[in-house]
């Protein structure tokens, strides 16, 4: 982490507060306890050192240097460890820090919160609640209508398009027949693929924020 990013981590970042969840703050859930479990070995051989670095060993990549900061697709992305989805691309915006920022999740028990004292700070570090990789941070600087900011590793993300979890459309009138002179003219099926979708933009900017 360079030097400019480590000051405005002390000077602008706002985390959150942490709800009480019946153990001491930081502790509710351990390594121990993910539902998904990697070797060490599996996990290196199938991880860049990156992605290893950033989830395994909680580190950050550089600043505006990860494969989905500017990325703009319509889909799902997931913990690039155990593939469990995280964030929806409607919730990603451009908080101007230079790491992915998503301002909601798939659902509320996707990630796992705890605090984070490292560097002389207390921030809340972020958890794939199923592997328990390290993702990045939550802020309360976010925009509206949660007002949180997940600050997030492109290295610690997969993602899933949209446009491929839809079924083909080929035109070949599958299901054709079922009504009155269904599919008896020529060319039935020919719109086949209308309906993919035209991208939304998601993703678009928010307001400058800074720090992982």
């Amino acid at each position: 982490m360079s030097g400019f990013n480590l000051l405005h981590l002390i000077t602008n970042a706002k985390p959150v507060t942490l709800k009480p969840c019946g153990l001491p703050s930081g502790t509710c859930r351990t390594k121990k306890t993910w539902p998904k479990s990697f070797s060490q070995e599996e996990l290196k051989k199938r991880l860049s050192p990156i992605q290893f670095h950033v989830t395994q060993e909680k580190g950050t990549e550089s600043a505006f240097r990860g494969e989905y900061t500017e990325y703009k697709e319509d889909g799902i992305y997931t913990c690039v460890v155990c593939g469990s989805p995280l964030f929806k691309s409607e919730t990603k915006f451009d908080s101007g820090s230079g790491w992915p920022s998503f301002y909601d999740l798939v659902k509320e028990e996707s990630v796992t919160v705890t605090d984070d004292f490292a560097y002389g700070m207390h921030r809340v570090e972020t958890s794939c609640s199923q592997c328990g990789s390290h993702l990045g941070h939550l802020f309360d600087d976010g925009p509206r209508p949660t007002g949180k900011r997940y600050c997030i590793n492109s290295a610690s993300l997969g993602f899933q398009s949209a446009s491929a979890s839809r079924p083909p459309s080929n035109g070949d009138g599958a299901g054709a027949g079922t009504g009155a002179g269904a599919g008896t003219g020529a060319g039935a099926g020919t719109g086949a693929g209308a309906g993919t979708g035209a991208r939304d933009g998601a993703g678009g900017a928010v307001g400058g924020k800074t720090e992982l």
